[in-house]
């Protein structure tokens, strides 16, 4: 027997900030992007809150680092919130999570609620039950995978994404589109997850160039938003792949921002997962089958799978040029002595990685060394 349920509440829309107006907290530890508070934005978030007391926690870091979320228990368990309420990106909600999470296991506030509210659109971190938290010394990220890391609400509201900067629309929209072509094809998918994955592909397709050319896009920037979310409903229930298992590694050691890592891996990654041979191929695999079947959905479709397939990987690089994106490390100002030199640690990381276990191809560490090589 399989399931599918959501334990959160979405609330969307220009208005639905609105929500944190009627919410029963009392005491809120909010914890925030830094940028957010400088800028003075988090008085967004604030006006809606009102008269309730607040607690205001900004140190939050891409990639965050376990001595950031032990930061945040120390300060949990002195405020002794009633509701956890992240404000950001990824990095503020994963990290929110993880504060959340460790609180409850130590006894501190096991009945908080927690709201998110994202200001990218690329992780979909509102929804899933996924954390990744970076041990700095080892380089290494870490994902936490529990239930109890789902919030309880998730508040997207375009208004807070009509100023992101057109390089970070263009990562977080393409981590939008590698997180729904994983859950897509994932060995966990299933006709619930495929629809979310589908719609929140086409969406990306669709929408994404024209939120990075045009801030005032206000439909674009919206739908983005939406996709983002859908695409973590999709990929918190099917998981991910090789996509994301060589990402967390490569982000680990490099410091490259995830959705561009993610970015610079998906065309390989899509050309291995497809297993296409030559033109004299009759039989494919349900994978390159899928993939044909999304391209013919979002206009891209060919005269046969094959050629489907490579439409839409074509698509991905296309947009990848549209939007002045990296297409290798080398244009990410990785050192290429510096990368081959990790490339052991990278494969192994990758092998062991939970995302790898629901690719739909089996990997070998041969595989792996090829898609570095020519991501390089």
């Amino acid at each position: 027997m399989e399931d599918f349920f959501t334990k959160t509440r979405v609330c969307f829309g220009t208005d639905a900030l609105a929500y944190l107006k009627n919410c029963k907290a009392s005491r809120i530890f909010i914890v925030a992007d830094p940028f957010l508070v400088q800028s003075g934005m988090i008085g967004q978030i604030t006006g809606q809150i009102g008269n309730r007391e607040y607690r205001i926690f900004d140190h939050v870091a891409p990639d965050p680092s376990l001595e950031l979320v032990a930061e945040g228990i120390k300060e949990v368990r002195a405020y002794r919130p009633d509701t956890v309420l992240a404000v950001g990106g990824g990095s503020a909600i994963d990290e929110a999570k993880a504060i959340m999470h460790f609180s409850r296991q130590l006894a501190e506030g096991a009945d908080m609620t927690f709201i998110a509210v994202p200001t990218t659109s690329g992780t979909g971190s509102e929804v899933t039950s996924f954390a990744v938290i970076t041990d700095t010394q080892k380089g290494v990220k870490y994902p936490l995978v529990d239930p109890g890391l789902l919030p309880d609400v998730a508040i997207l509201d375009p208004t807070l994404v009509k100023t992101v900067p057109p390089a970070i629309v263009a990562d977080t929209g393409m981590d939008v589109l590698t997180h729904a072509l994983e859950a897509y094809v994932s060995t966990k998918a299933n006709p619930f997850t495929d629809a979310l994955a589908i719609q929140a592909a086409l969406i990306v397709m669709k929408y994404l160039v024209r939120s990075y050319e045009d801030k005032e896009d206000s439909k674009a920037r919206a739908m983005m938003h939406y996709a983002s979310c859908m695409a973590g409903m999709a990929f918190d229930k099917a998981s991910l792949g090789l996509n994301h298992a060589i990402a967390h590694n490569i982000g680990g050691k490099f410091k490259v921002p995830h959705g561009r890592t993610n970015t610079v891996l998906l065309p390989h990654v899509l050309e291995f997962n497809a297993g296409l041979t030559d033109y004299q191929q009759k039989e494919f695999s349900e994978t390159a089958i899928k993939y044909a079947n999304l391209a013919a959905l979002a206009g891209l479709g060919g005269m046969n799978i094959r050629t489907s397939v490579k439409n839409l990987i074509h698509q991905v690089k296309k947009m990848q040029k549209e939007m002045n994106m990296p297409v290798n490390f080398r244009e990410c100002k990785v050192e290429a002595d510096a990368f081959r030199g990790e490339e052991e640690a990278l494969i192994s990381g990758a092998l062991s990685d939970a995302c790898i276990a629901t690719n739909p191809r089996s990997v070998s560490r041969q595989d792996i060394q090829a898609i570095l090589k020519s991501a390089l």
